[in-house]
């Protein structure tokens, strides 16, 4: 016979056995002395099946029960299995009322009874095994079976339905970088050692952190379900229920539980859940979780390496991968994907219509844009970058730093990784720079112009939200920028950083302690930036003395002569914008930035538009007048001599 006809029989001939008990103590007491009570015909015994572990031996030996509470269990079944045992109740309790099981009949009727049997801490009540209904005292309740447990007894197992919608299947399809399976083969091997291991897996790569338990679980061939911190029940009741039915459903599958803290909060959410739970478990968040009662183990996961995105990339593009061999070398020194992002832009690329290798190269590079750009509500917001060198008036010497950056970026991977300065000295290979000059001469134009050559995105960050009055705060999110900026390569842009990155004082109080606290922090993370990071300054002297050494790059932006200023004049405006008559050299006259250059030929458009002229000289002295007004600066006769 196979397992499941050996299960069978043997909780039937256990169900014959305590229906048998029933009826000698029916006969012994005379309750009900005119209907004999039959037992039917004993088809096994349970010890006939020792080879083989029954649902029944296994659940016995799971939660420990005592040959009497096995009968209370088999008594509550024999009620849902086999309809004499209705008879038999009524025959040993003598009351038609009363069909169903009681403590009290068991105590009467079973063997080795002890009343300890339905304490709320012993094994029937605590795991569930069986529910106490309505009854004037414990002797009289009702008792009935837990359906999970059953259907266990039958040979069924399925996830108990009350843990449906808070728990989810997770599976496992795509192979593991190498890095990454090893992770997996410890933590398989973990868990053989020991049943109720709680392991912690952070780090920056979400997909792994499913991917790597569900990898280990493949290999022990258990299940794996997922439960979201944010989904667990606040209440303290509810909770210790849940609590309750998943160390069960643990114990009866051997499956395994992942609770996902996908939130910065979550991580303390779920703590009282870890932490009451005593089953095999795995916590996933991008930071391990501290000072927690429960031990945890805790395994920290990276992204694949660079050689093994290659691979992944390779493997996922398939014959495309020979087209773009020059180009998978950029996008993987430039974006740091996890292999579920890597599928997913491979099989956007295979669905695009692609004539040739360089417009296969562009839509993957955008496409990769795309599966890396970061959300950074409150902290900063990406702007769009549409300036190109042609917009950009600067003297030559600046204009050449520009491309010195430019071509930093786009080389990285080559010096740091194939010719090895990263494993040579790995500090200070952040490409941070530094803008200085007045405002209004084209700082951020250029930062523009930067993530337009270099097709990366450009984020400013919103200094009012990320400096912070309460200690710590500022780091944190500061932190927060530089991680979520880190895989997709992006240009961070700083402007007016002396506010952020101001000099470090004299230690006064705690407070000044912690500035510098805050300022050190800075430094180091502007080194590990894998990225482009770009400070702005007006004052080039307030800033920390300890940045400008750490800085690469300083380009000191100049207030525009009259030269540049007219050559910013020859391309403020657009092709199709109408002009008549304008004078350039009376209009660099105009001792002003870029900023306000463009303000004026601006506001002399829409001054324009509302005459139905083109734009005149008249036009621009009006704009003029009022940009002066604005900045408060007097506007000399000298500026606007001799026009009309």
């Amino acid at each position: 016979m196979n397992w499941s006809e050996i299960n069978q029989h043997t909780l039937m001939a256990e169900l014959a056995r305590v229906r048998g008990a029933l009826a000698r103590h029916a006969e012994q007491t005379g309750t009900n002395p005119s209907r004999r009570v039959e037992c039917g015909a004993t088809l096994g015994s349970e010890k006939d099946a020792d080879s083989v572990p029954t649902a029944l031996q296994s659940l016995c030996a799971t939660f420990s029960l005592s040959p009497f509470e096995r009968d209370i269990l088999l008594l509550c079944a024999g009620m849902e299995l086999d309809s004499a045992f209705v008879a038999s109740c009524i025959a040993v309790g003598g009351d038609p009322r009363k069909t169903g099981p009681t403590f009290g009949l068991a105590l009467a009727a079973l063997a080795e009874p002890h009343w300890s049997a339905l304490l709320p801490a012993a094994p029937l009540r605590r795991w569930r095994l069986v529910e106490m209904g309505a009854g004037d005292s414990i002797t009289t309740s009702a008792l009935r079976i837990d359906e999970r447990i059953l259907h266990y007894l039958t040979g069924l197992s399925y996830l108990d339905e009350r843990l449906y919608g808070l728990f989810e299947p997770v599976t496992f399809s795509s192979k593991l970088p190498p890095s990454q399976e090893a992770i997996a083969d410890r933590l398989a091997e973990l868990w053989r050692e020991g049943r109720g291991i709680a392991v912690q897996i952070f780090g920056k790569d979400d997909d792994a952190r499913r991917a790597i338990p569900a990898a280990a679980c493949a290999t022990l061939g258990v299940p794996l379900y997922l439960i979201r911190a944010s989904d667990i029940p606040v209440g303290p009741t509810e909770r210790e229920a849940y609590v309750r039915l998943w160390e069960r459903e643990n114990l009866l599958s051997g499956c395994m539980l992942l609770v996902d803290c996908d939130r910065a909060d979550s991580s303390e959410a779920a703590r009282p859940f870890i932490e009451r739970s005593r089953g095999a478990l795995v916590l996933t968040a991008a930071e391990p979780l501290r000072d927690s009662t429960r031990p945890l183990i805790k395994i920290e996961v990276r992204k694949p390496k660079l050689d093994e995105q290659a691979t992944i990339w390779r493997a996922a593009l398939g014959p495309l991968a020979k087209q773009l061999n020059g180009q998978l070398r950029q996008v993987t020194s430039h974006f740091d994907l996890d292999a579920a992002r890597i599928h997913a832009a491979s099989a956007e690329l295979s669905h695009r219509q692609v004539s040739n290798e360089a417009e296969a190269s562009t839509e993957l590079w955008e496409i990769c844009r795309s599966q890396s750009r970061c959300s950074l509500p409150g902290l900063a917001h990406r702007a769009e970058a549409i300036a190109d060198w042609d917009d950009l008036v600067l003297p030559e010497p600046q204009r050449q730093i520009l491309r010195e950056i430019a071509l930093h970026v786009r080389h990285r991977f080559i010096v740091h990784e194939q010719w090895g300065f990263s494993q040579h000295n790995p500090r200070g290979l952040g490409i941070s720079t530094l803008f200085s000059g007045p405002s209004g001469t084209g700082k951020t134009m250029a930062a523009e112009v930067l993530a337009n050559e270099l097709r990366l995105d450009l984020y400013r960050i919103d200094l009012s939200q990320v400096v912070s009055k309460y200690i710590g705060e500022t780091e944190k999110n500061l932190a927060r920028v530089f991680e979520a900026a880190e895989g997709a390569g992006a240009i961070l842009l700083f402007d007016e950083a002396d506010a952020l990155f101001g000099k470090r004082s004299e230690v006064k109080d705690s407070h000044d302690r912690y500035a510098n606290i805050e300022v050190s922090y800075l430094l180091q993370r502007m080194e590990s930036y894998r990225g482009l990071a770009i400070l702005t300054t007006n004052i080039k002297s307030a800033l920390d003395p300890a940045f400008l050494r750490r800085i690469r790059f300083v380009v000191q932006f100049p207030f525009p002569d009259a030269a540049l200023r007219a050559e910013i004049w020859r391309r403020i405006f657009p092709e199709q914008t109408p002009t008549d008559g304008l004078d350039i050299r009376r209009l660099a006259q105009l001792n002003i930035p870029g900023g306000s250059i463009r303000n004026i030929a601006l506001r002399a458009a829409f001054l324009a538009a509302d005459a139905g002229e083109p734009v005149r000289m008249n036009h621009l002295l009006a704009a003029a007048r009022s940009e002066y007004l604005k900045i408060e600066k007097p506007l000399t006769e000298l500026e606007i001599g001799g026009w009309s």
